[in-house]
């Protein structure tokens, strides 16, 4: 009787731990779901225009739509410099490895949400240019991460095609087209094209 109640008395002690490290488990695991699901790329379906649609686009001039890549398509920071604009602990999407005036730099990419999905969808409006006060070397690894070769973002600008004026970067968007009304710029720093202070009238 007594070995019964031991025995007894043993498997609940047991049970009383087992479920208590199950709990434990089922704690980190819920912990590490949340994390992967906050972090999750979202996936659209994305629809092809529709034939009217396309034949209305084909009637008319096709317009370009000129992107800025830092704070506009994407955030990033480079080995030991953090920015505030990302909230820390957050991982990136993808790291770039890259040499700088002979110094290997790692710059740590964090993509804007849902930038994949509307490069996707205007891509089908707009011909789509970069424009970026970046150094090539960096602008164009960045740039062929967000084409991913669907061969979007053919069309690139890069420092060397900038005019610095007081210290700063000013985008010439003449040398992506000359009628300037065909032109939209998406840009975080109006100052960026101040040069083209007015919009121009569209035709």
């Amino acid at each position: 009787m007594l070995k019964t109640r031991q025995c007894l008395l043993g498997i609940r002690s047991f049970l009383g731990v087992a479920s208590r490290i199950w709990g434990f488990i089922l704690y980190i695991l819920r912990k590490h779901l949340r994390t992967i699901i906050q972090y999750q790329t979202v996936r659209y379906d994305i629809l092809p225009l529709s034939p009217v649609s396309r034949n209305r686009l084909n009637a008319v001039k096709r317009k370009i739509l000129v992107l800025d890549l830092d704070e506009t398509l994407i955030h990033s920071h480079h080995d030991g410099v953090l920015r505030p604009t990302v909230r820390p602990g957050t991982p990136p999407d993808f790291i770039l490895k890259v040499v700088i005036d002979k110094h290997p730099v790692r710059f740590f990419v964090h993509k804007r949400p849902h930038v994949d999905f509307f490069l996707e969808v205007v891509s089908q409006w707009y011909e789509l240019v970069v424009f970026t006060a970046s150094m090539e070397i960096y602008g164009s690894a960045v740039s062929d991460k967000l084409d991913n070769n669907k061969g979007i973002l053919r069309r690139r600008y890069y420092r060397q095609h900038c005019t610095l004026d007081l210290g700063s970067y000013i985008k010439d968007l003449s040398v992506v087209h000359n009628d300037l009304s065909s032109i939209v710029i998406l840009d975080n720093s109006p100052g960026a094209y101040r040069s083209h202070p007015a919009p121009p009238v569209v035709k």
